[in-house]
């Protein structure tokens, strides 16, 4: 075949058709999806591997499967065909007078705090808004922002990904605290030292997540070793269930240990005074600059860093 043109113009139809062959590995079925017979569907992949210069799929005896540059472009496809779900669903919003949706994800201490706060807001003046919001890990929501899935995130910036792809709005770094049931035997009301806690028992975050490489990091600082006793878990919700029926010590982010231990929730939790204090690297507001923010979108991120800029 021969190489493509500098400018490649694929038609909205032809990425949906290789997406349909990708996903059920026939043509036919991928014809029927697309509302257009087989012969027609043969046609626009031939022309569709003309206009690119390579095969997209192989064709296998028991169906069809992409090759490797198939699959760099059925991943750049996805893309393409989520945003336009997105603009066809803006315009109906729009339309109707609805606001429309918005997806967004953040680590822990700012969701609980920033997002929160302003998603509030902006259901106050658009209670028809369609608002999702998802708590992972920084690796897992830059893998959701660069897949078009989300529409912005709190998170840090990680190595593997390019920051040229975002724009960035600087927010804070995040202070981590020592959260134990009421009535903890270090809860004597005095400052607690970190050689207080090495023999305790802990419940933190998987190695790698922020909060514990923090902790750990804190530990080293003094010359001394990790805490041996621990159960590890990402579950927030496994924490605190298990700080409440043990003597055991979580780092969490400031944010969340207020949550827990003042109004209106006040559980029976509280805060150990540590000697020393422990912050996370700084999270990030971050956007794709070639995704356009939805006016929904743009007016929860301009909430969010309103609130981020009244501390």
């Amino acid at each position: 075949m021969t190489p493509p043109p500098s400018r490649l113009m694929l038609k909205p139809a032809q990425l949906r058709l290789i997406f349909e062959i990708a996903e059920s590995g026939q043509l036919q079925q991928a014809a029927q999806a697309c509302g257009m017979t087989q012969p027609a569907a043969s046609r626009m992949l031939a022309e569709t591997e003309r206009q690119l210069g390579v095969p997209l799929f192989l064709r296998q005896p028991k169906g069809m499967a992409p090759t490797e540059i198939g699959q760099n472009v059925l991943r750049r496809a996805a893309v393409i065909l989520r945003e336009m779900q997105g603009m066809a669903t803006d315009v109906r919003a729009l339309s109707t007078g609805y606001a429309g949706s918005v997806h967004v994800g953040a680590v822990t201490g700012p969701a609980v705090d920033y997002l929160v706060a302003a998603i509030r807001e902006v259901k106050e003046q658009a209670p028809d808004a369609d608002v999702t919001v998802d708590v992972m890990p920084s690796r897992e929501l830059l893998s959701h922002l660069v897949a078009g899935d989300m529409d912005f995130v709190l998170a840090r910036i990680l190595p593997e990904f390019d920051a040229r792809e975002f724009l960035i709005q600087p927010m804070r770094d995040e202070k981590v605290t020592f959260c134990v049931r009421a009535g903890h035997p270090l809860d004597r009301g005095r400052r607690v030292e970190l050689t207080d806690l090495l023999e305790q028992e802990w419940v933190m975050q998987q190695r790698g997540a922020p909060i514990r490489e923090a902790t750990l990091d804190a530990f080293a600082a003094q010359g001394l070793s990790e805490p041996r006793n621990v159960v590890n878990s990402p579950s927030l919700l496994f924490t605190i269930s298990y700080l409440s029926q043990s003597d055991a010590v979580a780092p969490l982010s400031a944010e969340v240990a207020q949550l827990l231990t003042r109004p209106p929730v006040s559980a029976n939790f509280t805060c150990l005074d540590i000697a020393r204090q422990i912050c996370v690297p700084p999270y990030y507001l971050l956007s794709l600059r070639r995704r356009p923010a939805s006016p929904l979108a743009e007016k929860l991120r301009e909430k969010v860093i309103a609130k981020s800029l009244m501390d």
